[in-house]
């Protein structure tokens, strides 16, 4: 217990120091503008690109593995929509809501927890996760805020900007093509390479302050009725019916399945904020649900991580 206490400490000491600095520092959030880009546009994009570059092309290949985490996913975002949607009675809201029980911090705190839990082999597994995760709440959302608000914005705007925020997202860019390096057998030159191992050793550390100095930056004042259960199936829901899937889709190497019980235990992202601010739907909830996600996830992370570090899950899969 204490190596996985000496493991996820720093994550999370890294996230409060950040909530802290937030709090009592009293810096403008205009202040992330150029943190926030310098994770997103190149940082964790590197780390994507230089791990999977260096899988092999066979490891990426592997639809059953999509398909059962996809599908976790999709069934937790079902619930959390149905949940909301009965104590709300509001279909805009309920949309939005349902992410804090499905939309998981994949970009920003994913990759280097997974990492350092599981080991570079949990490169591949958390970049496909992300990418058809990305594929199916930006396909979504739109689509639902367009039933809901029927003149928010007509169709083919909709389907156009999900299409361009898909394709044209920065880490489903890197992780194509890592892919294709992969597949193609294409070294970077040395100074490249260098240069990506920067800023991939840099993506955990800054994504992890970001997060905590944004969440500090977040009005909280009360939390509704539906932000609970809606954290209970994020963080334990989730990661349950996770590695159900993985086994009955199974079987996969074991290191896949931690990984995607790890991604799927992750607290809810920083986007339910920004996309409750962007459709202007459940904006303080959102705010509330990522910042009592987080709290809540500093004990049930570290009880997966635990379960991950000493072969349980496995065991699990195989009685």
């Amino acid at each position: 217990m204490i190596d996985v206490l000496n493991l996820a400490l720093p994550y999370f000491g890294l996230i409060f120091l950040g909530f802290a600095c937030g709090r009592f520092k009293g810096i403008p959030d205009k202040g992330l503008a150029w943190m926030d880009f310098f994770i997103v546009y190149l940082s964790l994009p590197a780390l994507f690109y230089r791990i999977l570059a260096r899988t092999p092309f066979e490891q990426l290949n592997n639809v059953r593995f999509i398909l059962a985490a996809t599908l976790g996913t999709f069934l937790v975002l079902v619930l959390s929509f149905c949940v909301a949607l009965i104590i709300r009675r509001n279909l805009a809201e309920s949309a939005v809501a349902a992410l804090a029980g499905a939309y998981g911090n994949i970009g920003y705190m994913g990759p280097g927890l997974a990492l350092a839990t599981v080991g570079a082999q949990a490169a591949a597994p958390v970049a496909l996760i992300f990418c058809f995760e990305t594929l199916l709440f930006f396909s979504l959302l739109p689509a639902m805020m367009a039933l809901a608000r029927p003149t928010y914005r007509g169709a083919a705007r909709v389907i156009f900007e999900v299409a361009r925020k898909i394709l044209l997202h920065p880490f489903v860019v890197a992780t194509a093509l890592g892919v294709a390096s992969a597949a193609l057998h294409i070294e970077a030159p040395v100074a490249i390479d260098r240069l990506l191992q920067f800023l991939q050793n840099a993506s955990a550390p800054c994504a992890l302050f970001t997060l905590g100095v944004t969440v500090a930056l977040r009005p909280f004042t009360r939390v509704p009725w539906e932000v609970p259960p809606l954290i209970l199936i994020k963080l334990v829901v989730h990661p349950a019916l996770a590695l159900i899937l993985m086994t009955a889709f199974g079987p996969f190497d074991p290191n896949w399945v931690a990984a995607a019980v790890l991604m799927a235990a992750l607290p809810p992202a920083l986007n339910v904020f920004v996309l409750a601010r962007q459709y202007e739907a459940w904006v303080e909830p959102a705010s509330g649900s990522v910042l009592l996600g987080t709290l809540v996830s500093v004990a049930t992370l570290t009880t997966v991580m635990w379960l991950v570090q000493h072969g349980v899950l496995t065991q699990l899969m195989f009685r």
